[in-house]
C-alpha cells in the first residue's frame, strides 16, 4: 500500500524504479518484516525491493546484522520476524471465550516472561465442532500487530482422556443421535444401541466421546441421564453441565454437615439483645448477613454499625471433607429455578442461615463512623445472635416510603430509620470518594410453578439495595484493615486500573464523540464524570458500554493493589462465606489474627494464598458464565413463539463474526451473523468498536439503535439469532454512521439543550 503523501511521486517514478531499484534502507527492510502478517525469507524481501545480483549479497549482510543486534529473529524454517513473533503455523490452546464471544488462544510453547500475544481464532468451518476452553489445535497464524494475531484451525488435536459432551438423545430413521446443546457445536454424534445407556428419545444426557476414525460420524456413549428436555427445568441443567459445575457433594461432606450441632455461648459474645435484621431478595434461601445501627453519642453525626455474618468457619474446618468440596466449587451459582450451593443445605439453608428467632453463630464487626462517613475504628467478635426479622428489599423500601406491613411496621422507627440514616452518611462518603458508577442492567427471569418463563424484566435497584451494599463495603474494608494491621496472610478483592492500551483506545474513541478523557493518572471519578455528562443523550449507552470494556477484571489476590472501581486502598470480601470461599478464608484469617477460637487459618492455607486466589477467581468466572448462559436459554425459551417478530434494540457487542444486539423490551440479547448483513466484505475495527463495509461503507457501531427481526430462538442451544432491519430513524446520523469530531459535537450541542444533564 502506498502512503497517501507519496502517491504523486509514485505515479511518476514507477517505471524507472523497476529498471533500477535503489537498495532499501535498514528502516525500510525492518518495516517490511514487521508489517508482514507472517515470517518472511530473503527471497520475499528481495522481491519486494526488486533486488538482484550484488544487491542480494548486500541484503544477506544486512539481515545478518539485524539478526545479531536482536531487531529480528529466525523461526525454525529460517524465516525472519520481529522478536518474540509467533511462527506461521503453531500449536495453540484455547484459553477463554470472552464476553463478545471471541475465542482466545495462546501458544503452547510460549516460554517468555512477557505475556503472550492475543490470538483471536476465526470461526470454525460449518459442520465442525466449535472450539472450547482447553481445546488444542494446530493453527495457521497471521500477525495483526505486535500483540495480536488471527488464527485459523488446520486441525483439532486430540485431548488426553475422554471428552464429554452434553446433548439431546434422539431417535431418527437412521438410528440414535446425540445433538449437542452447545450452540457452537453443530456436529451430531452417532450412538449405537450398546452405548445408549437405556436413554429414551428427548432426554438430556451426558455422553463420552469415543475414539473414532477420521472418516464418518463420531460416536458417543451415554454415561448419565438428566431428564426430559421438554421439562423447562432442564434449561438450567444444560448451563450447569455446560460449565462443568460440581453438583454432587461427597458422602463424607454430607455426613460432616449432618453432624453439625447448634451453637452455644461458649467462647462467644452474646449479641441476642441487638435487634439485627436480615434484608435480602424475596426469593433468597440463605441469609448470611444481618445489620443494625445506632447513633454514636460520643461523635456528632457519627454512627455505631454492627454487621453480623454467619460463622461458617466454625463448621467448615481447613482440610476436612466440607472444606475440600467448598474449595472445589469456589462459590455458589444462582439460576432462575435453582441454586448450586457451595455448602450442603444442612448448613447453607439451616445452621449457617440467620433465620429469625433462632440462635445462630456469627462473626460480627462493630464499626464506628464519623459524620463524614469515615471508618474510625472497628472490632471483630465471635458471637451468638438472634435475627429480629427476615425482611425483603421491597418491604424495607415500602416501609421507608410510608407503606409498612405488619412485619416491617414495628421496626420502622427503632431499626429501619437508623439504618437509612447511617446509609446516607456512608453514601455521601462514597460520592466524595469518587467511585466508578456504571449503570448496568440485570435481567430478572420470573417463572411459574411448572418452571415456564412468565416474564423477563430489568431487575429493580432500590435504596434498600444500596443500603446493604454500603454496609457490606464498610465491613469488607474493616476486614482488610484488621488483617493488614496484624500482618495476616489473606485474600484481597483487587481491581486494577485500566491498562494503558485500553485507556488510549478509550481516549481516542471518546474524542471522536466529542468527549475528553484526561491524560496522566486517572481516578474512577474521571470516568463517572463522562458517564454523567453523557446521561440522557443518544450516545449514553454506547459510552457506558465502552467505559465498562476498558476496565480490568476484579480478582482475588494476596497482593493488595487496591480496588480501583470502589476507590479503596484495601478491600477484602468478608460478608458472604456461605456462598464465597474467599470470605471463608478471610474469616479464618480474622479468627487466627485475633485469637477467636477454633477454625482459624492454618499454615498450609497461609502458604497457598496465590494458588487459592487464582482458583477461586476462575470458579467465579465459571459460575458467572453458567448463570448468564442459563438466563440466555430461558430468554430463548420465552421468545420461541415470537420468531418473525420485530424488536427495537441496541448493538452491545461487535465482533469479527457479527453483531450482538440487546432488545429494549426484555433485555434479551442475540447475534446478527455477519453473513446476514448487506453483501460486502466487513472489516472489524476493534478500537472503534465497529464493523465497516469496505465496498459500501456501511458502519455498524457499538451502542447504535437498531431494529431487528427474530429469526431463531432455541432454548436447547441457547441460540437467539436476529436479522438486522433498516436503522431506527430516531438514531442520530452521526452515531449510525460512526461519525465523530465536529459532527458529533454539533449534534451534541443540539442534544444538550434537550437534555440538560448531558452537558
Amino acid at each position: 500500500m502506498i502512503p497517501f503523501g507519496e502517491i504523486d511521486s509514485a505515479l511518476t517514478d514507477e517505471e524507472p524504479s523497476r529498471k533500477a531499484a535503489s537498495f532499501p534502507s535498514r528502516e525500510e527492510v525492518l518495516s517490511f518484516i514487521r508489517n508482514s502478517p507472517v515470517p518472511v525469507g530473503k527471497r520475499e524481501i528481495a522481491r519486494e525491493f526488486h533486488l538482484r545480483g550484488d544487491d542480494r549479497i548486500a541484503l544477506k549482510a544486512l539481515l545478518k546484522e539485524l539478526e545479531s543486534d536482536g531487531s529480528v529473529e529466525r523461526d525454525r524454517a529460517r524465516r525472519l520476524a520481529p522478536p518474540a513473533a509467533l511462527p506461521a503455523v503453531g500449536v495453540l490452546e484455547v484459553v477463554e471465550i470472552d464476553t463478545d464471544g471471541e475465542v482466545l488462544a495462546r501458544p503452547i510453547a510460549w516460554t517468555s516472561e512477557e505475556p503472550p500475544p492475543k490470538i483471536f481464532m476465526q470461526p470454525e468451518r460449518r459442520g465442525h465442532p466449535a472450539l472450547l476452553p482447553g481445546d488444542r489445535v494446530l493453527a495457521q497464524l497471521q500477525r495483526q500487530n505486535d500483540r495480536t494475531y488471527s488464527g485459523r484451525t488446520i486441525r483439532k488435536l486430540e485431548k488426553t482422556g475422554s471428552a464429554r459432551v452434553l446433548g439431546i438423545y434422539e431417535m431418527t430413521p437412521d438410528g440414535a443421535r446425540l445433538r449437542p446443546t452447545d450452540k457452537r457445536q453443530r456436529a451430531e454424534f452417532l450412538v449405537t444401541p450398546a452405548h445408549s445407556g437405556d436413554a429414551v428419545s428427548g432426554e438430556l444426557v451426558v455422553a463420552e466421546v469415543l475414539p473414532s476414525s477420521r472418516f464418518g460420524m463420531k460416536q458417543a456413549k451415554v454415561v448419565e441421564r438428566l431428564g426430559d428436555i421438554a421439562n423447562p427445568r432442564s434449561i438450567s441443567l444444560i448451563a450447569i453441565h455446560g460449565q462443568d459445575l460440581p453438583t454432587v457433594f461427597s458422602e463424607a461432606a454430607l455426613e460432616e454437615a449432618e453432624r453439625a450441632e447448634k451453637p452455644t455461648l461458649e467462647g462467644r459474645i452474646d449479641l441476642r439483645d441487638i435487634p439485627l435484621v436480615t434484608i435480602d431478595g424475596a426469593d433468597a434461601r440463605d441469609f448470611d448477613d444481618a445489620v443494625w445501627a445506632e447513633t454514636d453519642p460520643d461523635v456528632e453525626g457519627g454512627w455505631h454499625i454492627v454487621v453480623a455474618i454467619a460463622d461458617v468457619a466454625f463448621y467448615v474446618r481447613p482440610g476436612k471433607p466440607l472444606d475440600r468440596d467448598a474449595f472445589r466449587r469456589g462459590n455458589s451459582a444462582y439460576f432462575p429455578d435453582r441454586v448450586v450451593p457451595m455448602l450442603p443445605e444442612a448448613l447453607s439453608n439451616d445452621l449457617c442461615s440467620l433465620r429469625p428467632g433462632e440462635d445462630r453463630a456469627c462473626m460480627a464487626v462493630h464499626m464506628w463512623i464519623d459524620g463524614q462517613g469515615e471508618l474510625k475504628r472497628h472490632q471483630f467478635v465471635r458471637g451468638l445472635m438472634r435475627s429480629a426479622a427476615r425482611l425483603t428489599y421491597e418491604q424495607v423500601q415500602d416501609a421507608r416510603e410510608g407503606r409498612a406491613d405488619d412485619t416491617a411496621g414495628p421496626l420502622l422507627d427503632t431499626v429501619i430509620a437508623p439504618l437509612y440514616a447511617a446509609y446516607e452518611v456512608l453514601n455521601a462518603a462514597r460520592i466524595r470518594r469518587g467511585t466508578l458508577e456504571l449503570d448496568l442492567s440485570e435481567r430478572q427471569v420470573r417463572l411459574n410453578e411448572s418452571g415456564g418463563v412468565v416474564e423477563i424484566t430489568p431487575r429493580k435497584r432500590l435504596d434498600s439495595h444500596r443500603l446493604i451494599e454500603e454496609f457490606m463495603i464498610c465491613a469488607n474494608v474493616a476486614a482488610a484493615e484488621a488483617l493488614e494491621a496484624r500482618s495476616m496472610p489473606s485474600l484481597y478483592r483487587v481491581h486494577d486500573q485500566p491498562s494503558m492500551d485500553k485507556l488510549e483506545t478509550l481516549r481516542s474513541f471518546l474524542q471522536g464523540l466529542g468527549y475528553g478523557l484526561n491524560k496522566g493518572t486517572l481516578k474512577p471519578a474521571d470516568f463517572t464524570r463522562i458517564l454523567d455528562r453523557a446521561r440522557g443523550t443518544d450516545e449514553a449507552s454506547l459510552i457506558s458500554e465502552v467505559v465498562l470494556r476498558s476496565q480490568a477484571q476484579a480478582a482475588y489476590s494476596p497482593e493488595n493493589i487496591g480496588h480501583f472501581g470502589l476507590a479503596l486502598r484495601r478491600y477484602a470480601h468478608f460478608t458472604s462465606p456461605i456462598r464465597r470461599y474467599a470470605d471463608l478464608i478471610v474469616h479464618r484469617g480474622l479468627i487466627r489474627a485475633f485469637g477467636l477460637g477454633p477454625g482459624g487459618l492454618d499454615d498450609n492455607e497461609a502458604a497457598r494464598m496465590t494458588e487459592i486466589g487464582d482458583h477461586i477467581s476462575s470458579t467465579e468466572r465459571r459460575a458467572a458464565l453458567a448463570e448468564r448462559d442459563a438466563v440466555d436459554r430461558f430468554t430463548a425459551a420465552f421468545l420461541a413463539d415470537r420468531v418473525g417478530a420485530t424488536f427495537s434494540g441496541r448493538i452491545t457487542g461487535v465482533t469479527r463474526f457479527g453483531l450482538f444486539v440487546e432488545l429494549d423490551e426484555t433485555g434479551a440479547d442475540g447475534l446478527v451473523p455477519v453473513s446476514t448483513l448487506p453483501d460486502d466484505q466487513y472489516e472489524h475495527r476493534e478500537k472503534e468498536h465497529a464493523l465497516v463495509g469496505r465496498r459500501l461503507g456501511k458502519v455498524y457501531r457499538l451502542g447504535a439503535a437498531v431494529k431487528v427481526k427474530l429469526t431463531e430462538a432455541d432454548a436447547v442451544l441457547g441460540s437467539t439469532l436476529f436479522a438486522l432491519l433498516e436503522p431506527d430513524d430516531s438514531t442520530p446520523e452521526w452515531l449510525r454512521k460512526g461519525g465523530g469530531g465536529k459532527m458529533a459535537r454539533k449534534e451534541r450541542a443540539k442534544g444538550s439543550r434537550a437534555h440538560p444533564r448531558g452537558r
